[in-house]
């Protein structure tokens, strides 16, 4: 890999390596070395510009949870080292709770949660991120409605006037990557089966997912069958019938001994008008920052990891209605 350490195999190899690193072996100062000065961070609870509050929020969070473990489920990529590489890592996260922080005194419980980390590398240095944690599950896990737990946190970041904002593209601010991905078929076809699902044409779930399908859903939910993924989007959906639904990047590979698969980036923006997965219509300005990674098979898609922050909508919908 050009412009990158020969201790790395190939691209995926790097991403799980210095995630690993970084985290569990608790390299925090090597993020010196492999995150950019002035990365910017986007997650759907804020954006954050610079490496010292990477290094920050990780202290804050390993002392919350210190043995924390990031098990690297798959990353789907696309680029080249000459002129940089996007990963989509997908990570399953284990940590006990044993320190009072964010989400309260400590209560010894252990948690597991999905994480879906986008990053752009190029000569050994990470410079543009979109990070998106299942933050539902981990608030469920320690007792929280997610809910309720938005609403206390505007409380204590100073009422909904002070508190810090979620991410929406209008506070956005362009970073080195600019691309969109490639234009492999897998990639293309969950990219058009997500438009169709968001175009209300839900006839497209029974013909291209296996009827054996597993959704793993934001909440730590683990649906099955077309019937489960057909509940998950329509509620969803049906939350915001007038947003806009883009596809903000998409990537499709083919690896072997893997199955092809397909990684989009998603988003929609724009009012929480309807009944669904979010209570009572507001009328509040949403933006859901999501994230989908799947795995293809012989009927179609076995395997679908959805993810987005169900605290930070909420809090958007709060922020409106106080």
């Amino acid at each position: 890999m050009k412009g990158f350490s020969n201790r790395f195999s190939d691209f995926p190899d790097y991403i799980l390596g210095i995630t690993k690193e970084i985290w569990e072996n608790r390299g925090l100062a090597t993020l010196n070395h492999y995150y950019s000065k002035d990365i910017p961070v986007r997650s759907p609870g804020s954006i954050v510009f610079g490496n010292d509050g990477v290094i920050a929020a990780t202290m804050s969070t390993l002392a919350e949870f210190p043995d924390r473990r990031l098990l690297g489920e798959d990353v789907i990529w696309s680029g080249s080292p000459e002129n940089g590489m996007l990963s989509s890592h997908r990570i399953l996260t284990t940590a006990t709770h044993l320190g009072d922080g964010v989400y309260g005194k400590a209560t010894g419980t252990k948690l597991r949660y999905r994480v879906i980390a986008d990053c752009h590398a190029i000569n050994n240095q990470i410079n543009d991120e979109w990070l998106i944690r299942d933050q539902g599950a981990v608030v469920r896990q320690l007792g929280w409605d997610p809910q309720k737990y938005a609403i206390d946190l505007i409380e204590r970041e100073g009422g909904r006037d002070n508190c810090i904002k979620p991410f929406h593209p209008s506070i956005d601010k362009v970073g080195p990557y600019t691309g969109r991905g490639n234009d492999n078929e897998w990639g293309s076809k969950y990219a058009d089966i997500l438009n169709k699902i968001m175009s209300a044409d839900l006839s497209v779930i029974p013909k291209e997912y296996d009827r054996a399908v597993t959704g793993f859903y934001p909440g730590g939910m683990e649906l099955y069958s077309t019937d489960g993924v057909d509940g998950f989007w329509a509620k969803l959906r049906a939350a915001f019938p007038s947003a806009i639904f883009s596809i903000d990047h998409q990537i499709g590979r083919e690896d072997p001994m893997m199955s092809p698969r397909a990684a989009i980036r998603w988003s929609l923006t724009g009012k929480h008008d309807g009944w669904g997965a979010f209570g009572k219509p507001s009328g509040a300005e949403v933006h859901v920052m999501g994230a989908s990674h799947v795995e293809f098979g012989p009927w179609g898609i076995r395997r679908e990891y959805t993810l987005y922050d169900e605290t930070s909508i909420w809090k958007q919908i709060m922020m409106k209605t106080g």
